[in-house]
């Protein structure tokens, strides 16, 4: 379902913010890249390749997350108060969740196995209701 959930999310806080389509679409793109990278991480049998397809994944949340700071930030800085409160609140939501979730998955029983399967899905479960209920 995040192949699916993450993109909605993007293009509604992309929408909000009143960012260009082309910027809308780079995050879609960016977000729909990282989920796919970061199943690849899942599914791999060969450990190096586990922790290569992860650290892809991550390094693709990193700019994503920057570039709705930056991009979209910008943008929204033209909207009205409500506008930009509103902006705020959301992508600060998404700033938070979504960083948890590659700790998640290396403290889980595809990474370091730190938390056995019932901790980590507690754990996933938390995180979707917060990142995105909360969101909704």
């Amino acid at each position: 379902d995040w192949l699916f959930t993450t993109p909605l999310l993007l293009l509604d806080i992309g929408l909000l913010a009143g960012a260009s389509q082309r910027d809308i679409g780079a995050l879609v793109g960016l977000g729909a890249f990282m989920i796919v990278t970061g199943l690849a991480a899942t599914l791999m049998k060969i450990t190096v390749a586990r922790y290569a397809f992860w650290t892809i994944s991550t390094i693709a949340m990193v700019f994503l997350l920057y570039y709705l700071v930056a991009v979209f930030g910008d943008a929204v800085s033209d909207a009205d108060e409500d506008t930009q409160s509103t902006f705020n609140a959301l992508r600060n939501i998404i700033l938070v969740t979504w960083a948890i979730y590659p700790v998640a998955w290396l403290v889980g029983t595809e990474g370091l196995a730190l938390t056995g399967l019932y901790g980590e899905t507690l754990l996933f479960m938390v995180l979707d209701l917060v990142a995105k209920i909360g969101f909704g």
